[in-house]
């Protein structure tokens, strides 16, 4: 975790305590509009210029709202200035590994008009807030691959949860990089420019959170999940990808295609992998090499293990051919769904994803499950949002 420090930025105020904007469900803000999507094309600074461009009142009003909201959910304030040391030695490494998406990062702050600072800052909100959350009992993703006899019906489904209040910055890209024959379908959360999705190759890419080792300068998982979607085209050439990354920070990814899924457990600079037809994950190593080394509090590890049991159970009762409905109400309710109990600070589920590979699309639900899910689908064509 970041040392807290006092703001020497003026421009992005930290003393007013957070307050939900009107126009959502309850206090959750946002929760009623649904995700905007935005078609991106062009070359990598492109991409995040148009990606700036349009979500620039947004990405504002969040940096101001306590640095990302950052400054709620810490004990002690921090600010961009202090941070620099950090972000300089983040940049460094994403320009190493993946320089395209440093490329469109520097587009995104062009875009946006925030500083290139601010921007890397938001690809490693995550790694900045660190081991914050796990001194209370809580929620966080859920994540099942199935892979079906008859491909289309193969399914990869999660959770996501997150503190923060982050309804209001999600957002769905369809990303179709100059010269390149792939588009990329993601989830966004607040200028990320990947959170989960999926390709026009038929590969899908979740997340878990996993707590142990030595957090560091490298590349944050959100970032990983992207260039795993721009650079492969299966579940064999994303772990080969995965392999050659430095992580920033304990994660599990798990992936699948139409005939397979596995999934990548990371901590201290190793992956370990798991493959199978039918895999689950929360928010605890799985994998026997690193289970030793889990850093979850116990009663955030009970949570964890009781969402796996009641996702494994909701799962066997569903047959191969049910439907993105039917596996979004599987996710739906408690308690693998963790609903909003008001404190900031605590994870609780802002969305709901069902990515079917063969099919091409993505089914997101918001925190308010009740509404009809948003359809977004991505083809060799050019993908279209729904």
């Amino acid at each position: 975790m970041v040392p807290g420090v006092e703001t020497d930025n003026p421009a992005r105020p930290l003393d007013a305590p957070y307050a939900p904007r009107p126009g959502g469900q309850g206090d959750v803000p946002g929760a009623l509009a649904p995700a905007p999507f935005l078609k991106l094309a062009g070359d990598p600074f492109e991409l995040g210029r148009q990606h700036g461009a349009a979500r620039a009142a947004a990405l504002h009003a969040f940096l101001d709202d306590g640095l990302a909201r950052m400054n709620h959910l810490l004990d002690n304030r921090i600010s961009t200035a202090a941070l620099l040391p950090m972000i300089s030695a983040f940049r460094t490494e994403i320009e190493a590994a993946t320089p395209d998406l440093a490329e469109e990062i520097r587009g995104l702050a062009e875009g946006a008009g925030i500083s290139h600072p601010e921007a890397l800052l938001l690809q490693m909100r995550r790694e900045i807030v660190g081991y914050r959350s796990t001194s209370r009992p809580q929620g966080d993703c859920t994540t099942y691959a199935r892979v079906a006899k008859n491909p289309p019906n193969t399914v990869l489904a999660q959770t996501v949860d997150l503190n923060g209040n982050l309804d209001d910055q999600a957002g769905v890209l369809s990303v179709r990089k100059a010269g390149a024959r792939r588009e990329v379908l993601v989830l966004s959360f607040g200028g990320l420019l990947g959170y989960l999705g999926m390709n026009s190759d038929g590969l899908a890419v979740g997340i878990n959170l996993v707590l142990g080792g030595k957090w560091r300068a490298g590349i944050p998982p959100y970032l990983a999940v992207r260039h795993v979607l721009d650079s492969a085209g299966s579940v064999a050439e994303g772990l080969e990808v995965l392999r050659g990354l430095k992580l920033a920070s304990s994660r599990s990814l798990m992936l699948c295609d139409r005939r397979g899924a596995a999934y990548a457990e990371f901590l201290d600079g190793r992956m370990q992998v798991v493959e199978g037809g039918r895999l689950l994950h929360t928010n605890h190593f799985l994998h026997r090499e690193f289970m030793p080394f889990d850093e979850l509090n116990v009663f955030a590890k009970n949570g964890s293990l009781r969402r796996l049991e009641a996702c494994g159970v909701r799962l066997n009762a569903l047959p191969e051919t049910a439907s993105p409905q039917d596996h979004l109400d599987l996710l739906s309710t408690p308690p693998i769904f963790v609903p909003d109990n008001g404190d900031i600070r605590r994870e609780r589920t802002v969305a709901v994803a069902v990515m079917r590979p063969a099919h091409g699309d993505m089914h997101l639900l918001g925190s308010r499950t009740a509404v009809a899910p948003q359809v977004f689908r991505v083809d060799a064509a050019g993908g279209e949002g729904a």
